[in-house]
């Protein structure tokens, strides 16, 4: 049975969604921004660990939001980072915050378009990593198109780091997370109106209707393959950055969320890094 179409106004709807929060965001405990104005970095241990030392590489991070990672790159040496999203008061606060960090255009810029326009918008024809954080393949209805524009941005010898929730979690009913109550493997557009944002559930919003897409995990690999990079590893994590369930717990001093130690363990998020051969193979 073929996919029913995304509707019209899909991406005028997100975007309107996502113009509306940005101000919430900006203002929120969940971003934190002054701790991060003070050096706090918004890279997670494993996000450092598996990206690895960027010292003098260019980083262009797709889908950036706020610009946060992008600029903690920028911090940890790239000697470029370049942020692209298509919501322009998003852009227009990561711009901001750059320059308040004292850093110029040259090494840290922001560009304000569509992902699947991004091989136009950005300002260089590829780059050492291209990183794509948590929470952004659901916004998007083609994971074979978002493939293929992210790979052909990685320079050879380079590589495109992905983060993202586990679809695995998509499946699972609301209010316990214990049983399957979705169909993993869904490919329909999911049409949202839930007021508020993760950054405060009880925020009063207006532009709230969001379309969504599941992408299970063996599409966004089989997508990253077909481009011809190399998958060196995926990992599946058993912890997630908000309450997503009721059930997850967080404990003091720990960023994470997760299960309580009597539940069995399942992923919550995943990683992955694949890799684009030098130029001379």
């Amino acid at each position: 049975m073929p996919n029913r179409p995304a509707p019209q106004d899909w991406r005028e709807a997100n975007r309107a969604m996502w113009d509306e929060r940005v101000p919430l965001h900006v203002a929120s405990d969940f971003y934190d921004l002054d701790a991060f104005r003070r050096g706090k970095d918004s890279l997670s241990d494993f996000h450092i660990a598996e990206v690895g030392d960027v010292t003098g590489k260019s980083v262009l991070h797709l889908q950036c939001h706020l610009g946060l990672d992008a600029l903690s790159f920028a911090r940890r040496g790239a000697s470029q980072v370049v942020g692209l999203d298509f919501s322009e008061p998003a852009v227009d606060a990561a711009r901001d915050l750059a320059a308040e960090l004292g850093f110029g255009p040259d090494r840290a810029s922001f560009v304000t378009a569509d992902v699947y326009d991004a091989v136009e918008a950005v300002p260089d024809a590829s780059y050492d990593i291209v990183y794509t954080g948590i929470g952004a393949l659901c916004w998007l209805p083609d994971i074979v198109l978002w493939a293929e524009t992210a790979a052909s941005l990685v320079a050879p010898g380079g590589f495109l780091y992905l983060c993202e929730f586990h679809p695995l979690t998509d499946a699972l009913d609301d209010e316990s997370a214990t049983h399957i109550a979705y169909d993993y493997f869904n490919r329909e557009p999911w049409i949202d109106e839930t007021p508020g944002t993760y950054a405060d559930f009880s925020a009063p919003t207006i532009n709230n209707r969001r379309v969504e897409w599941q992408h299970p995990l063996g599409s966004v690999i089989t997508a990253l393959a077909a481009t011809g990079l190399r998958i060196e590893f995926l990992h599946e994590h058993d912890m997630t950055y908000f309450q997503r369930f009721g059930s997850l717990e967080r404990q003091e001093g720990n960023p994470y969320y997760r299960f309580p130690p009597d539940r069995p363990r399942i992923p919550l998020m995943y990683s992955l890094r694949a890799s684009k051969p030098p130029a001379d193979r």
